[in-house]
């Protein structure tokens, strides 16, 4: 816990954030101590910061809706009998503690109208805005991403998405429901018969009723494109489309969940580079992924894989569109399999025979393990006699 100064003891006005907009997210814990205390966050953690005295800061905390810049937060508080100080060393040891966000004024400005989505924005703003970039919120909103496969991984992808503030979500598949293809988030068991595209869209709506759902105009490239059919990525007709712009595999085959590469063009090893290291370790992959492109394959994984698999898609969506950072899938997937599902990173280096020009600027993600070669036959699988 930290006790910020007391008036007068250590607090600069210079350094001051004065066009700073803080919001402290509603469902941070305001407890009352002892005496004049009242403990800020900490409850199930250490980042609590423990304020004395308070006085009436709590009402000024819980205004904090990041709509309000820190001087008029503090002149508001000056006008209800509040030492300033008081009040700038109270919000300057909570943004120490990671406990308040300072928005950015145009992503106020992107947020939609209503009350309902003010509400949504208030819950997933705090996380969004943490990208050192500015106005994260209003670029989420300007951005378009295709979902290309309504499975029980691409589905609850888009709902995600939608509800994390991607401003146009179209899901482009053109096959029917079946009572396979349901999962939490995402298909029902209602749906079964609809066309996929259309039942999609209404998982989405479930979640933003105000999405923009329409399909881009032909010839616009999406700042994103992601394939969770099982092995679109080996399908060079679905995976070709995705050749213009920046794209993402996001899928269950068999009971794994794949998440990666993530392909930008000319930068990053691409799809084809790891189908080359595919075929070098195994000379009949071709062949075989022929076959396994040649029909749609049936749905399958188990309900947390699915999730887990759209959960971790969707953390490398929105890090690539707020910039923040480099996307650990980039020339690498995370592999996620039962019955742990511990994320585990695979890379997938720029193959020299491919001519997608990212030998000289191959990305390396940061960190991670290699439990795999490319292409190397995974952990456990056996070898039957010819």
């Amino acid at each position: 816990m930290e006790n910020p100064a007391s008036p007068g003891r250590g607090c600069d006005a210079a350094s001051v954030i004065e066009n700073a907009h803080p919001l402290l997210p509603a469902a941070t814990p305001l407890l009352h101590g002892d005496g004049d205390t009242v403990q800020v966050g900490g409850v199930d953690s250490t980042d609590g910061v423990l304020l004395d005295p308070a006085g009436d800061l709590p009402a000024v905390l819980r205004g904090l809706d990041g709509r309000r810049s820190q001087r008029a937060v503090r002149a508001e508080a000056a006008g209800a009998g509040l030492d300033p100080r008081l009040v700038d060393a109270a919000l300057d040891a909570l943004r120490r503690a990671d406990l308040l966000t300072d928005l950015d004024p145009t992503d106020l400005l992107a947020v939609g109208a209503g009350p309902a989505a003010v509400a949504r924005a208030a819950v997933e703003l705090p996380a969004a805005v943490r990208s050192p970039r500015s106005a994260v919120w209003r670029a989420r909103g300007l951005s378009a991403v295709v979902v290309d496969g309504a499975t029980r991984v691409g589905t609850p992808l888009a709902a995600v998405l939608s509800a994390s503030g991607v401003g146009r979500v179209v899901v482009r598949d053109t096959g029917v429901v079946t009572a396979a293809d349901a999962v939490v988030g995402g298909l029902t068991a209602d749906d079964e018969g609809r066309p996929r595209a259309l039942a999609a869209a209404d998982a989405v709506r479930r979640v933003n009723p105000a999405a923009d759902l329409r399909a881009l105009p032909p010839g616009t490239v999406p700042d994103l494109t992601v394939l969770t059919r099982p092995w679109a990525a080996s399908d060079p007709v679905v995976a070709g489309r995705a050749d213009d712009g920046a794209h993402l595999v996001a899928t269950v085959r068999g009971e794994i969940g794949i998440v990666g590469p993530l392909v930008v063009p000319g930068a990053t090893s691409c799809l084809r580079c790891a189908d080359l290291h595919r075929r070098d370790c195994d000379s009949r992959w071709p062949r075989l992924a022929a076959q396994l492109t040649a029909a749609e394959a049936p749905a399958s994984g188990s309900t947390a894989t699915c999730l887990l698999t759209a959960l971790l898609a969707a953390n490398q969506v929105l890090a690539y569109l707020d910039g923040a950072g480099a996307p650990v899938t980039l020339g690498a997937t995370v592999e996620v399999r039962p019955p742990d599902l511990v994320p585990r990173l695979r890379r997938w280096p720029a193959h020299p025979s491919c001519g997608c020009g990212a030998m000289d600027a191959d990305v390396v993600p940061p960190g991670g393990d290699d439990p795999a070669p490319p292409g190397a036959t995974p952990s456990g699988q056996a070898t039957m006699g010819r």
